[in-house]
């Protein structure tokens, strides 16, 4: 009989607690690629509006407006540059300050079903099926600061302050209980704060679209993974040492991490085309360890998360003087995290792809409000995500 026998996974196969944030965090930097977007089309948009409406004091615009943008141009003519002294630009003008409050609610749920046990071939099962359904709310506040070092040139700065909420409804199936186990769990605190530099490459002459060169750097002052207690009692490599989940959710991804980034723009009226490519790379930390129970730390060692690879394009187009919607497509590959040099049992590589719409209303020249929603399009990927933003120039 034990020639048939094949022994099955755990349910708590060694893992880190890195993987879900991890992941989370990259598709917020996905969010952002897209704010970024946004915020360059609105600005292209609302220049050819300006353009277009003869009641415009096109000088009190150059002295009031953050940003020099060309014209949308005629589908027969390449997009037109306005005629300054200075070189113009896409990008916050220089000396000017940009304030950019928002909110964004995100929400995520999977399904994972495990076998703690044996089967027996083919299809006999002898032991436990644990069957876990999660649920994942995130609530971030933030506060944005941009300034226009020259017209070409501008710096970013952004603030995060997380809330996080998890459920975790759970039923081991072969013990005849009919009860599912629920485990909550939140966390709150400062998020990791960001810092960013865009430089315009060019001036979208002729046929060629306006290109931007980007740097964003991420901190860890958020709350990382290794420093909330997990619910285990020694180690977390079996289902009886405890759920293996955290008491406290982390609100920051615990790893520093750089992005460069291209985007471009493409004004064609009424329309602005854009697409942008990004590769994010997180450093590895060593010497990490994990609390559990009863004061205790279990040694994890070095970890390296996966790389991220994106690409994202879409189109923006103005109702009106007003009011203007985009529509988006982002696609992210995220590589294999790995635990002192080889990759984390259970890791895998990851496919993420969102559907993203926007909503624009200029209040004013110097206000405006924006409304995004996206939708998963995997498995990986938040089932639903909304953000608004209210930038102002000051």
């Amino acid at each position: 009989m034990s020639s048939v026998l094949a022994f099955s996974s755990a349910v708590h196969a060694q893992s880190t607690p890195t993987d879900a944030d991890d992941v989370s965090v990259k598709i917020e930097k996905m969010q952002q690629q897209l704010t970024d977007q946004a915020r360059q089309i609105e600005i292209l948009q609302e220049r050819r509006i300006q353009k277009n409406d003869p009641s415009t004091n096109s000088a009190a615009d150059d002295v009031t407006r953050p940003v020099r943008v060309g014209a949308a141009p005629d589908p027969t003519s390449p997009p037109v540059v306005a005629a300054v002294s200075d070189q113009p630009g896409i990008l916050t003008g220089k000396g000017k300050l940009v304030l950019e409050p928002s909110v964004q609610y995100s929400y995520s749920s999977s399904n994972r079903v495990a076998l703690v046990g044996y089967t027996v071939i083919p299809s006999l099962l002898i032991g436990l099926v644990d069957v876990r359904e999660l649920k994942r709310n995130s609530l971030t506040g933030a506060l944005t600061m941009r300034y226009g070092l020259t017209n070409r040139l501008e710096v970013e700065a952004k603030v995060p302050y997380v809330y996080r909420y998890d459920s975790t409804v759970s039923r081991v199936v072969s013990t005849g209980t009919a009860n599912d186990s629920v485990f909550n769990t939140s966390g709150k605190s400062l998020g990791d704060v960001e810092l960013a530099a865009r430089y315009q490459l060019n001036q979208g002459d002729g046929n060629w679209p306006y290109m931007i060169g980007s740097f964003r750097m991420k901190s860890r002052t958020g709350k990382d993974p290794f420093e909330v207690v997990t619910d285990c009692l020694t180690t977390c490599t079996t289902a009886a040492n405890g759920t293996g989940l955290p008491l406290e959710l982390p609100t920051g991804s615990g790893f520093y991490s750089v992005q460069p980034g291209l985007t471009w723009l493409f004004p064609t009226d009424p329309a602005v085309f854009f697409g942008g490519v990004s590769y994010t790379h997180s450093f590895k930390r060593s010497n990490l360890t994990r609390q559990v129970l009863n004061g205790q730390f279990e040694s994890i060692g070095t970890v390296a998360p996966g790389d991220v690879l994106g690409l994202n394009f879409g189109m923006g187009l103005a109702l009106n003087e007003k009011t203007s919607l985009s529509l988006g497509v982002e696609l992210n590959y995220v590589d294999r995290t790995r635990q002192n040099g080889v990759p984390v049992l259970g890791s895998v590589r990851t496919q993420l792809a969102s559907l993203l719409m926007g909503y624009s209303y200029r209040q004013s020249k110097d206000t405006t409000y924006n409304l995004s929603i996206s939708a998963g399009l995997t498995q990986d990927t938040p089932d639903f995500s909304v953000s608004i933003r209210i930038p102002f120039t000051l």
